[in-house]
């Protein structure tokens, strides 16, 4: 039997920093209110006239520093993304030919923050099928190309970065063992974008409005988030009978530190052994979950049990369960 397993990781995230402190200058909010309420004391930001698919160049430039692969034996590349460089064509089709792989395939994903678990189920299932050998799963967003700064309740909460993972085959039994992926329609109104799609198309109206931006509507996306990210990695656990003492990582989505310490208890797992960046990146989308995975690589072994688990709009949501696939060569 196949299975699909990460041998490689790479990740990106921007110099440039905006803090607590610099929102302050621009919206009605401080640093106590922020950190308070959604754990986040500092953001990256991507400048420079630089897009998303910059940084998903700069970490598969990692991987190959990291793993000796070749661009030309990547077979293919699918891109997690909702803030991709153009509405067409698909920043993996950038991605690729600005790294080399002139051999890979290429298309994105996009469902919004849980983009990386449904891109990671993806290739594992082309890996699954004995065809592919090499596919790298992207997750890259560049919020802060989408978010309105006059808005007090959502500019606190987004950043930009990238994170890759390299997955091959084994016959071990490593990798990524089961996914479970889920979707709410109903929550359109609560969570999404005003303009700029074919129902609603750009216009001076539009623009004027910040209908180009995240809209949120704060309360009832978080109940939401609480309650389908728990409940869906318990589900994932239960699933695959594992206990809590099983568990060595779990991985959640970093949209905010309360949705963390919610979606651990409800898996009764220690904090310790939840990996949490969102105080230094805030909400990179469906870039948090590779950004976690690259930032705690170090201390990754071979066989280690990980709980992925993701909640975004769409409503969408999903959690994964995978074995570590190898230990970190330390330099």
């Amino acid at each position: 039997m196949i299975n699909a397993v990460i041998t490689g990781i790479g990740g990106f995230v921007p110099e440039d920093i905006i803090t607590n402190d610099d929102l302050a200058k621009i919206v009605d909010t401080n640093d106590e209110w922020i950190t308070s309420r959604v754990g986040i004391k500092e953001r990256r930001v991507l400048k420079n006239g630089k897009a998303m698919s910059f940084m998903a160049v700069e970490a598969i430039k990692e991987i190959f520093r990291k793993t000796g692969i070749t661009p030309e034996s990547v077979d293919g590349i699918i891109c997690a993304t909702s803030t991709g460089d153009y509405f067409f064509p698909p920043a993996a089709s950038i991605i690729a030919y600005q790294t080399g792989c002139k051999n890979a395939f290429t298309f994105d994903v996009q469902s919004a923050c849980s983009g990386f678990v449904y891109a990671l189920e993806t290739v594992a299932n082309f890996i699954r099928s004995g065809r592919y050998k090499r596919i790298l799963a992207v997750g890259g967003d560049m919020m802060t190309s989408i978010t309105n700064y006059t808005d007090r309740t959502t500019c606190p909460l987004f950043g930009d970065g990238c994170g890759v993972v390299l997955v091959e085959p084994t016959t071990e039994n490593l990798g990524i063992l089961d996914t479970i992926m889920r979707t709410d329609g109903s929550g359109l109104p609560q969570l999404h974008m005003k303009a700029g799609g074919s129902l609603r198309m750009p216009s001076h109206e539009t623009v004027d409005n910040h209908e180009h931006t995240v809209y949120q509507e704060g309360k009832a996306v978080f109940k939401r988030a609480v309650s389908e990210m728990a409940d869906v990695a318990a589900e994932i656990v239960a699933r695959n009978g594992l206990t809590k003492d099983d568990i060595d990582w779990f991985v959640p989505h970093q949209a905010n530190m309360r949705i963390l310490d919610a979606a651990a208890r409800r898996l009764d797992v220690p904090i310790e052994k939840v990996m949490i960046n969102i105080e230094r990146y805030g909400n990179t989308s469906a870039a948090s979950i590779p950004l976690c995975l690259w930032e705690w690589e170090p201390k990754l072994k071979k066989g280690d049990n990980l709980i992925l688990a993701a909640f975004g709009a769409g409503f969408t949501w999903g959690a994964s369960y995978l074995k570590w696939g190898y230990d970190t060569i330390k330099n």
